[in-house]
């Protein structure tokens, strides 16, 4: 008896044992099973922030991201932000004697979705740089111009699009209770900052729900699927918990561990920091921190651009073709737009290639840093710029490096 006793108070104590501990009442990761389903999929509770405190996932939330085929989130993020600086405020730079760039203010850049001293991208940003970084399929459950109507439709201008947005609510209280995964206390929280406009939380929350079900209910029917919604479409007689029971799935509220040894599938998840992208035609290698959006302008060449949006960052490769008759330095002239007082840097790299850099500030960029590369056929034109902290960090080079040749 005293054996078998023994045994369970170990079995009840591993996990303290182990370094383990756990949110009981954590309600952010639900298990979808039933109606049919042959493997398990999962909803998740997300918010639109950058906050370190809500990147703090627990083991089960990386284990589920790791199994999951495919990631489904409201709407296609990257697209929505193809020209879309999440920067609020102008970066201001100071040029001392020896020409070096420097900043008078150590604030971190307020962004869109919190600042500098947040995560790169905010939560819903980095489960779709995830997704490409590792291979998975994306669905958006949304049309970016759907979501782009509906901000219109109450009015939002374009500086103020995502005023409804957590973001606007009482930060601290909002992030309270999302890190303690009581989605009943966001629901309310996003009812009573709502319903100062009638029909406004019907629009952006109820109608939401049931149009996003139905393109859910389709897809976890073909695969298994990690879907992120803002946390606050979730509890309620109309949430998408209930909307999915009623279609007769099972919903299992998935319990919140965290171990203070790495397991297999958070190393996995986290090892996906970077996408390589390579262009056959000048044999260009570069890997960027995500999956770059490729856009044409005017005349049809090249240019990708991606954007990290919680801390208002952005990296872009431009392909220009030339006729070889100027020098790298007077290209350099011609794309530098270096400020007064700032002095660009003409040198090769130790693997022989020659470079043009600097500190430029033209619009819409504003201050950015800049190098240039030149082939027989293209100028390769690389910049990166974010906030204060951002453009007076290595980050620019360390992005920079990761750009070469076959």
């Amino acid at each position: 008896m005293f054996k078998k006793l023994l045994f369970c108070v170990l079995i009840i104590c591993s996990g303290n044992l182990l370094g383990q501990s756990a949110q009981l009442d954590n309600e952010l990761l639900w298990e979808i099973s039933g109606n049919g389903l042959k493997t398990k999929s999962y909803l998740y509770g997300s918010l639109h922030s950058n906050d370190k405190r809500i990147f703090n996932f627990s083991d089960s939330t990386y284990f589920a991201l790791n199994k999951a085929e495919s990631i489904v989130l409201e709407t296609d993020l990257f697209s929505l932000f193809e020209d879309w600086d999440t920067r609020q405020e102008d970066v201001r730079l100071l040029i001392d004697n020896e020409g070096n760039a420097y900043t008078g203010n150590d604030k971190p850049t307020k962004t869109i979705y919190g600042d500098e001293d947040g995560m790169p991208q905010f939560l819903d940003a980095y489960f779709l740089e995830y997704c490409y970084n590792a291979g998975k399929k994306f669905y958006p459950l949304e049309q970016v111009k759907d979501q782009l109507q509906m901000m219109n439709d109450w009015g939002q201008t374009e500086s103020k699009r995502l005023e409804w947005n957590p973001q606007s609510l009482s930060q601290e209280k909002l992030i309270d209770f999302y890190v303690k995964g009581n989605i009943t206390s966001l629901d309310r929280l996003m009812k009573a900052n709502l319903s100062f406009n009638p029909g406004m939380h019907d629009d952006i929350i109820i109608n939401r729900n049931q149009n996003m079900i139905i393109g859910l209910d389709t897809l976890v029917r073909k695969q298994s699927v990690f879907c992120a919604v803002g946390a606050g479409h979730l509890a309620g007689e109309l949430g998408m918990i209930n909307l999915l029971r009623a279609k007769g799935y099972k919903l299992r509220r998935v319990s919140a561990t965290f171990s203070e040894q790495l397991t297999l599938d958070k190393q996995l998840v986290r090892s996906k920091r970077g996408f390589s992208i390579y262009n056959d035609t000048v044999g260009l290698i570069a890997i960027f921190p995500g999956k770059p959006t490729q856009l044409k302008i005017w005349d049809n060449h090249p240019y990708l651009v991606y954007r990290e949006m919680g801390q208002g960052n952005t990296y872009s490769i431009e392909l220009v073709p030339i006729d070889g008759s100027l020098s790298l330095e007077e290209q350099g002239e011609i794309y530098i737009a270096a400020p007064d007082g700032s002095i660009s840097s003409h040198y090769f790299l130790d693997d022989g290639t020659e470079v043009c850099e600097g500190l430029s500030d033209t619009y819409p960029e504003g201050p950015h840093w800049i190098r240039l590369i030149q082939t027989d056929q293209f100028l390769v034109i690389m910049k990166a710029y974010g906030g204060n902290k951002f453009m007076n960090s290595n980050r620019p080079k360390l992005f920079f490096s990761k750009v070469g040749f076959e």
